[in-house]
Protein backbone atom coordinates (compact mmCIF):
# COMPACT_ATOMS: atom_id res chain seq x y z
CA UNK A 1 0.00 0.00 0.00
CA UNK A 2 0.99 3.57 -0.69
CA UNK A 3 1.73 6.05 1.85
CA UNK A 4 -0.95 8.64 0.89
CA UNK A 5 -1.77 11.32 2.94
CA UNK A 6 -4.32 12.79 0.60
CA UNK A 7 -7.52 14.55 2.12
CA UNK A 8 -6.09 14.74 5.27
CA UNK A 9 -5.29 17.35 8.04
CA UNK A 10 -2.06 18.20 9.60
CA UNK A 11 -0.99 19.99 12.65
CA UNK A 12 3.12 20.30 12.94
CA UNK A 13 4.67 22.05 16.29
CA UNK A 14 8.25 22.97 16.33
CA UNK A 15 9.01 24.68 12.57
CA UNK A 16 11.63 27.09 13.62
CA UNK A 17 13.43 26.71 10.79
CA UNK A 18 14.37 25.34 7.34
CA UNK A 19 16.74 22.89 9.23
CA UNK A 20 13.93 21.61 11.85
CA UNK A 21 12.94 18.12 11.98
CA UNK A 22 9.25 19.56 12.27
CA UNK A 23 9.80 21.22 8.65
CA UNK A 24 11.42 17.65 7.26
CA UNK A 25 7.86 16.45 8.55
CA UNK A 26 5.84 18.93 7.25
CA UNK A 27 7.38 19.13 3.84
CA UNK A 28 6.74 15.46 3.93
CA UNK A 29 3.38 15.58 4.49
CA UNK A 30 2.55 18.53 1.93
CA UNK A 31 4.16 15.95 -0.35
CA UNK A 32 2.04 13.17 0.22
CA UNK A 33 -1.60 15.00 0.04
CA UNK A 34 -2.37 16.50 3.61
CA UNK A 35 -3.51 20.23 4.22
CA UNK A 36 -1.53 21.71 6.88
CA UNK A 37 -1.55 23.72 9.81
CA UNK A 38 2.17 25.37 11.24
CA UNK A 39 2.66 26.96 14.53
CA UNK A 40 5.30 29.09 15.28
CA UNK A 41 7.30 29.96 19.01
CA UNK A 42 7.29 34.11 19.09
CA UNK A 43 7.54 37.16 17.56
CA UNK A 44 11.14 36.46 16.51
CA UNK A 45 10.59 33.41 14.68
CA UNK A 46 7.93 34.67 12.68
CA UNK A 47 9.45 35.60 10.07
CA UNK A 48 11.68 32.38 9.89
CA UNK A 49 8.77 30.35 9.96
CA UNK A 50 6.04 32.30 7.91
CA UNK A 51 7.73 31.51 4.23
CA UNK A 52 7.68 27.92 5.18
CA UNK A 53 4.48 28.09 5.71
CA UNK A 54 3.46 29.48 2.49
CA UNK A 55 5.94 26.86 0.60
CA UNK A 56 3.49 24.49 1.75
CA UNK A 57 0.14 26.39 1.41
CA UNK A 58 -0.30 26.10 5.52
CA UNK A 59 -4.05 26.65 5.55
CA UNK A 60 -2.94 27.77 9.40
CA UNK A 61 0.15 29.47 10.77
CA UNK A 62 -0.76 30.76 14.52
CA UNK A 63 1.44 31.15 17.72
CA UNK A 64 2.20 28.93 20.39
CA UNK A 65 4.45 28.97 23.61
CA UNK A 66 3.55 25.59 24.86
CA UNK A 67 3.72 27.44 28.44
CA UNK A 68 0.48 29.83 27.46
CA UNK A 69 -2.42 28.03 27.87
CA UNK A 70 -4.53 30.75 26.08
CA UNK A 71 -2.40 30.40 22.47
CA UNK A 72 -2.29 26.52 22.77
CA UNK A 73 -6.30 26.56 23.18
CA UNK A 74 -6.79 29.45 20.53
CA UNK A 75 -4.94 27.03 18.51
CA UNK A 76 -7.06 24.29 18.48
CA UNK A 77 -10.16 26.45 18.54
CA UNK A 78 -8.93 27.26 14.86
CA UNK A 79 -7.60 23.97 13.91
CA UNK A 80 -11.91 23.02 14.83
CA UNK A 81 -13.63 25.84 13.20
CA UNK A 82 -10.86 25.30 9.88
CA UNK A 83 -11.21 21.83 9.59
CA UNK A 84 -13.55 20.16 12.17
CA UNK A 85 -11.42 17.59 12.60
CA UNK A 86 -7.84 16.73 12.80
CA UNK A 87 -5.50 13.52 11.13
CA UNK A 88 -1.95 14.32 12.04
CA UNK A 89 -0.20 15.67 15.07
CA UNK A 90 3.69 16.26 15.00
CA UNK A 91 5.01 17.72 17.91
CA UNK A 92 8.75 18.30 18.10
CA UNK A 93 9.34 20.76 20.68
CA UNK A 94 11.88 20.91 23.89
CA UNK A 95 13.78 22.97 26.18
CA UNK A 96 15.47 23.15 29.13
CA UNK A 97 16.81 26.60 31.03
CA UNK A 98 20.90 26.21 29.69
CA UNK A 99 22.09 26.29 33.21
CA UNK A 100 20.63 23.09 33.94
CA UNK A 101 21.37 21.52 30.26
CA UNK A 102 25.00 22.22 30.98
CA UNK A 103 25.30 21.09 33.90
CA UNK A 104 25.30 17.38 36.15
CA UNK A 105 21.80 16.04 36.30
CA UNK A 106 22.60 15.43 40.04
CA UNK A 107 22.23 19.44 40.24
CA UNK A 108 19.38 20.10 38.31
CA UNK A 109 17.08 22.71 39.74
CA UNK A 110 14.14 21.46 41.11
CA UNK A 111 12.65 24.94 38.59
CA UNK A 112 14.88 23.70 35.64
CA UNK A 113 13.47 20.22 35.76
CA UNK A 114 9.93 20.98 35.85
CA UNK A 115 10.31 23.58 33.14
CA UNK A 116 12.24 20.77 31.20
CA UNK A 117 9.37 18.29 31.84
CA UNK A 118 6.74 21.05 30.91
CA UNK A 119 7.78 22.09 27.69
CA UNK A 120 9.05 18.98 26.24
CA UNK A 121 6.62 16.38 27.96
CA UNK A 122 3.94 17.65 29.67
CA UNK A 123 2.96 19.49 26.54
CA UNK A 124 2.53 16.52 24.03
CA UNK A 125 -0.32 15.13 26.56
CA UNK A 126 -2.02 18.46 26.70
CA UNK A 127 -1.68 18.16 23.07
CA UNK A 128 -3.09 14.65 22.51
CA UNK A 129 -5.65 15.59 25.02
CA UNK A 130 -6.72 18.43 22.78
CA UNK A 131 -6.67 16.15 19.55
CA UNK A 132 -9.05 13.45 20.85
CA UNK A 133 -12.04 14.96 20.13
CA UNK A 134 -10.71 15.73 16.94
CA UNK A 135 -9.72 12.27 16.02
CA UNK A 136 -13.29 10.92 16.38
CA UNK A 137 -12.71 8.78 13.09
CA UNK A 138 -9.02 7.82 14.35
CA UNK A 139 -5.53 9.57 13.78
CA UNK A 140 -1.54 9.75 14.62
CA UNK A 141 0.08 11.63 17.16
CA UNK A 142 3.89 12.02 17.10
CA UNK A 143 6.81 13.33 19.02
CA UNK A 144 10.28 13.62 18.84
CA UNK A 145 13.15 11.63 21.13
CA UNK A 146 16.64 10.73 21.15
CA UNK A 147 18.10 7.48 22.20
CA UNK A 148 19.69 9.44 25.18
CA UNK A 149 16.59 8.57 26.62
CA UNK A 150 17.93 5.02 27.49
CA UNK A 151 21.78 5.78 27.04
CA UNK A 152 24.48 8.33 29.09
CA UNK A 153 25.30 10.13 25.92
CA UNK A 154 27.88 12.82 26.80
CA UNK A 155 26.77 16.23 27.65
CA UNK A 156 23.25 15.43 26.49
CA UNK A 157 22.97 15.32 30.54
CA UNK A 158 19.17 16.07 31.74
CA UNK A 159 17.39 15.99 28.63
CA UNK A 160 18.09 12.10 29.32
CA UNK A 161 15.63 11.84 31.46
CA UNK A 162 13.17 13.68 30.43
CA UNK A 163 12.94 11.93 26.85
CA UNK A 164 12.64 8.62 28.92
CA UNK A 165 9.59 10.31 30.36
CA UNK A 166 8.22 11.17 27.13
CA UNK A 167 8.71 7.99 25.35
CA UNK A 168 6.83 6.18 28.37
CA UNK A 169 3.89 8.96 28.25
CA UNK A 170 3.81 7.60 24.53
CA UNK A 171 3.86 4.38 25.13
CA UNK A 172 0.78 4.54 27.83
CA UNK A 173 -1.38 7.02 25.48
CA UNK A 174 -1.12 4.52 22.93
CA UNK A 175 -2.47 1.77 25.19
CA UNK A 176 -4.79 4.29 26.09
CA UNK A 177 -6.33 5.70 22.89
CA UNK A 178 -5.90 2.53 20.44
CA UNK A 179 -9.24 1.38 20.97
CA UNK A 180 -10.16 4.66 19.48
CA UNK A 181 -8.23 4.70 16.52
CA UNK A 182 -5.17 6.99 17.53
CA UNK A 183 -2.49 5.78 17.37
CA UNK A 184 0.96 7.37 19.27
CA UNK A 185 4.73 7.21 18.45
CA UNK A 186 7.98 9.04 19.15
CA UNK A 187 10.52 9.57 16.44
CA UNK A 188 13.88 8.80 17.74
CA UNK A 189 16.14 10.35 14.82
CA UNK A 190 19.92 10.02 16.04
CA UNK A 191 22.15 13.34 16.23
CA UNK A 192 20.68 15.66 13.56
CA UNK A 193 22.20 19.51 13.70
CA UNK A 194 19.24 21.74 14.13
CA UNK A 195 19.03 24.48 16.34
CA UNK A 196 17.85 23.05 19.58
CA UNK A 197 20.73 20.52 19.45
CA UNK A 198 22.99 23.38 18.99
CA UNK A 199 22.49 24.33 22.53
CA UNK A 200 24.25 20.69 23.68
CA UNK A 201 27.70 21.12 24.53
CA UNK A 202 30.50 19.42 21.75
CA UNK A 203 27.91 18.64 19.36
CA UNK A 204 29.82 18.34 16.74
CA UNK A 205 32.17 16.12 18.12
CA UNK A 206 28.68 14.10 18.93
CA UNK A 207 27.71 14.29 15.20
CA UNK A 208 30.98 13.42 14.15
CA UNK A 209 31.25 9.75 16.21
CA UNK A 210 27.95 8.96 15.23
CA UNK A 211 28.88 9.31 11.64
CA UNK A 212 31.70 7.05 11.98
CA UNK A 213 30.01 4.56 14.10
CA UNK A 214 26.87 4.27 12.22
CA UNK A 215 26.76 0.96 9.85
CA UNK A 216 25.68 3.29 6.98
CA UNK A 217 28.35 6.07 7.88
CA UNK A 218 25.93 8.69 7.00
CA UNK A 219 23.48 10.77 9.41
CA UNK A 220 19.85 10.71 9.42
CA UNK A 221 18.46 13.97 7.35
CA UNK A 222 15.08 15.56 8.29
CA UNK A 223 13.84 14.23 5.19
CA UNK A 224 14.33 10.97 6.31
CA UNK A 225 12.58 11.71 9.61
CA UNK A 226 9.86 13.44 7.68
CA UNK A 227 9.13 10.44 5.42
CA UNK A 228 8.71 8.21 8.13
CA UNK A 229 6.89 9.89 9.61
CA UNK A 230 4.83 10.36 6.47
CA UNK A 231 4.40 6.64 6.64
CA UNK A 232 3.07 6.33 10.04
CA UNK A 233 0.57 8.64 9.78
CA UNK A 234 -0.97 6.47 6.70
CA UNK A 235 -2.97 3.89 6.39
CA UNK A 236 -0.10 1.92 5.57
CA UNK A 237 0.21 2.19 9.69
CA UNK A 238 -3.27 1.86 10.51
CA UNK A 239 -2.17 -1.19 12.93
CA UNK A 240 1.10 0.49 14.60
CA UNK A 241 0.96 2.15 17.25
CA UNK A 242 3.37 2.68 20.47
CA UNK A 243 6.65 2.74 18.57
CA UNK A 244 9.90 4.60 18.77
CA UNK A 245 11.15 4.08 15.42
CA UNK A 246 15.12 4.70 15.25
CA UNK A 247 16.06 6.19 12.31
CA UNK A 248 19.14 7.20 12.87
CA UNK A 249 21.36 4.58 10.07
CA UNK A 250 21.90 2.37 12.59
CA UNK A 251 23.92 3.85 14.95
CA UNK A 252 21.81 2.84 18.39
CA UNK A 253 23.57 -0.46 17.29
CA UNK A 254 27.09 0.31 17.48
CA UNK A 255 28.75 -0.24 20.75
Amino acid sequence: MVATLAGMKALVVGVANDQSIAWGCARAFHEAGAELALTYLNDRSKPFVEPLARDVDAALLMPLDVEQDAQMIALFDAVGRRWGRLDILLHSIAFCPKEDLHGRVVDCSRRGFAQAMDVSVHSFLRMVRHCEPLMEHGGTCMTVTFYGSTRVVDQYNVMGPVKAALEAATREMASELGAQGIRIHALSPGPLRTRAASGIDHFDDLMQSAAERAPTHRLATIEDVGAYAAFLASPAARNVTGTIPMIDGGYHIAS
